[in-house]
This record gives structure tokens, C-alpha cells and sequence, in this order.
């Protein structure tokens, strides 16, 4: 009989823990989806038909196009002009080149009292397929300055500038709140594009971040589609779980695999610390002035590539939210899981079943172990 190999042994290892993970994620799964299914049965019709068009849905989401290009040419000229001044070209040059990139990104982010802002998202590919759709305009913003009623005030005009165009008015608006303002269909203008008017009616100048401040929603698939596609994520995260503790215990005993495992979940849940690390450029001596470390230290010299190359590995993992995806009714795509199958599970968990296979084929089997 032909022995059987190692690496056989550790893959079959692998392959019965993860038969486990996706019974159990079968089941639980399933169980959540028959229970939301059911609670959304007993809502009044108005919250239940609420509920299929923001969270029990897979919908898309379109932003603003911005011209990083070109503002980046845009800082780099500025940071020139500002370093001729000798004051200036003594302060830290990333300090000021941030200063002036966040003044410089105001332009798109800012609307100013009692002005009218114009924001333009093009549909591209899709623009056939969303042009009879209804849509949903999803914002936020902050306000630069508190405003005694609590609520700001604020006009909507929407569509083609020379055409049909959708106006709305909203009396009160909550400001660092997510906002949602149904759209009718056939807003498009013949290249795609949808140009979006903010009216300003507040004594004060309201910041729309580029990232999250403003975006269209619109419908993609079924939410039971997605719903199997969030969870195909966990299951990648799953597997990187499972390679981990295998890895771990293939040179390790069990009470040092099990801390060696739990020590890199901790790690890999500071992800938050770590990138201020990176961002501060040190461990300690902030300038709280400046958020950036002035002289940094022989530990932060030593620390900061540590941490810039375990952020990025951190990154891999993180990068992936189908929690805040399904609860928000935000589309887990197809693209989204693949890339999470060949980071989490070929590249990360691929990296770990590396080191416990090679390990475990380099390990003596059946060795007594000395005690004190």
C-alpha cells in the first residue's frame, strides 16, 4: 500500500474542518434567512415594501467622478508656490502637501451657504439598463459650524440641466446621518450622465466627503443572490481561520497553537491601531499639532516598516464587509467574492498552509516529549 504523504495528511486536516465550517454556515445561514423572510411578513405594508427597497435588495452604487490626476497637479503646484515662502519650507512637506490636498479636495466636497452645488455621476455601461430604473440618492454631510435648530436646510434639483429635471425639498436634514431620496426613473441624460443641484439655504457651508457624502443606489439583483454571496465571503474568512490553527498546531502543541492563534486574530483586529501608527509616522511623541511625528525615535525607525507591511497584509483580509453590505442593502458582487477567494483563501490562507505543511513534513511524529 502506497504510504500516504504529509501534505495529504494536513490538506485532509484542512478539508474536514472546512466540511464542518460550511455545514455550520449552511445551517445558520439558512436559519437567519428564513427568519428574516418571515419577521418581513408580519410588517404592515408600508414598512414591509420600506424594507424590500433599502436592506432586502442588492443594490449597486455610482459616486461622483473626480479628476484625481488632476488634482494632485493641482497640490503639487500649490505646495511650490507655498515652499517659496521661508516659513513654509521649515514645517514638515507632507504636513503642508495634506493641508493643501484637503483644501484643494474643499472644491468638491464643500457647499456654501446659500450657493448652488453641481455634482455629476456617470453611468457608463449602464447607462441602458438604469435609464427606466427608479433610483435611490444616497448623502450625508457634516456642517462646518453648529446650527441652533439642529437641522439644516436644503433644495434638490435633479436631471439633465437643459431638460426634465426632479426637484426636492428637504426642511430638515440631520447632518453625520445617512439620508436616502428616492428617485423617479429616467433622470439620464443621453450619455449617461446624471447632474445632481444642491441648493445651500443654511447660514453655513455643508461638507459632503467624497467617499460616503454622496452616491446613487440602484437595483442590481435579489437579496437571496447576495445574501449567498455575503456568506461566501465568510467562508473565505473561515478558511483562513482554519489554515491559522493548522498551521499552528503542525509545530506547536496545543496550548501554544491555541495562543499563537488567538495572538494573530488580536493582531489582526488592530487593524485600527496600526494605521494610525503608519499615518502618525511613530509609536509615540505625536504632535498633536501637526498629527505627525516630529523626530522620530530608533523604535519608530525600526517599528514604522513593520507596521506599513502588516497593514498592507491586514488589508487583504479587511478589505471585504458583507455584514454592512446586507444589513445596508448594498450589492456583494461576484468580483467582490472572487477577489476575496484569491486573497483570503489562495493568499493568505495559501501562505499559512505553506508554513504548516512544510512543518508537518519536517516534524518527527510519535516523539515522547520531556516534562520538567
Amino acid at each position: 500500500m502506497k504510504p500516504v504523504a504529509r501534505w495529504e495528511i494536513w490538506l485532509g486536516k484542512w478539508a474536514g474542518i472546512m466540511l464542518l465550517n460550511l455545514l455550520l454556515l449552511a445551517v445558520s445561514g439558512a436559519a437567519v434567512y428564513l427568519l428574516m423572510q418571515w419577521r418581513a411578513r408580519q410588517l404592515p405594508a408600508e414598512a414591509r415594501e420600506k424594507l424590500h427597497n433599502e436592506v432586502l435588495v442588492a443594490r449597486g452604487s455610482l459616486k461622483p467622478a473626480v479628476d484625481k490626476t488632476a488634482m494632485e497637479e493641482e497640490v503639487e503646484r500649490q505646495l511650490r508656490e507655498r515652499l517659496k515662502d521661508g516659513k513654509v519650507a521649515q514645517l514638515d512637506r507632507d504636513f503642508v502637501r495634506k493641508q493643501i490636498r484637503e483644501r484643494v479636495k474643499a472644491q468638491f466636497q464643500v457647499a456654501a451657504p446659500g450657493a448652488r452645488n453641481r455634482w455629476v455621476i456617470g453611468a457608463g455601461v449602464l447607462k441602458d439598463r438604469l435609464r427606466n430604473k427608479p433610483l435611490q440618492l444616497r448623502f450625508k454631510f457634516f456642517v462646518a459650524q453648529s446650527i441652533s435648530s439642529g437641522t439644516c436646510f436644503g433644495a434638490w434639483e435633479i436631471g439633465p440641466p437643459d431638460g426634465r429635471r426632479y426637484a426636492a425639498q428637504q426642511p430638515s436634514l440631520a447632518a453625520d446621518t445617512f439620508h436616502e431620496l428616492p428617485l423617479p426613473p429616467d433622470l439620464l441624460d443621453e450619455n449617461g450622465d446624471l447632474a445632481i443641484d444642491f441648493l445651500n439655504y443654511n447660514d453655513t457651508a455643508l461638507f459632503f466627503p467624497l467617499d460616503d457624502g454622496l452616491e446613487l443606489l440602484y437595483p442590481e439583483s435579489g437579496f437571496g443572490i447576495n445574501f449567498v454571496r455575503g456568506l461566501g465571503i465568510i467562508c473565505c474568512w473561515l478558511a483562513l481561520l482554519a489554515a491559522i490553527g493548522l498551521s499552528a498546531a503542525s509545530f506547536l502543541s496545543f496550548p501554544v497553537a491555541t495562543f499563537v492563534s488567538l495572538g494573530v486574530l488580536v493582531v489582526g483586529l488592530s487593524s485600527g491601531t496600526v494605521k494610525q501608527v503608519v499615518e502618525e509616522g511613530g509609536i509615540a511623541a505625536v504632535n498633536h499639532e501637526t498629527g505627525h511625528v516630529d523626530t522620530p525615535t530608533v523604535l519608530d525607525l525600526v517599528a514604522l516598516p513593520v507596521f506599513k507591511g502588516l497593514l498592507k497584509v491586514i488589508n487583504l483580509v479587511h478589505g471585504f464587509s458583507p455584514i454592512d453590505s446586507l444589513s445596508t442593502g448594498r450589492s456583494v458582487s461576484w468580483g467582490e467574492l472572487a477577489r476575496a477567494f484569491m486573497q483570503v483563501v489562495l493568499l493568505m490562507a495559501g501562505a499559512f498552509a505553506a508554513i504548516g505543511i512544510i512543518s508537518f513534513t519536517r516534524r518527527e511524529l510519535a516523539t515522547a516529549q520531556g516534562t520538567q
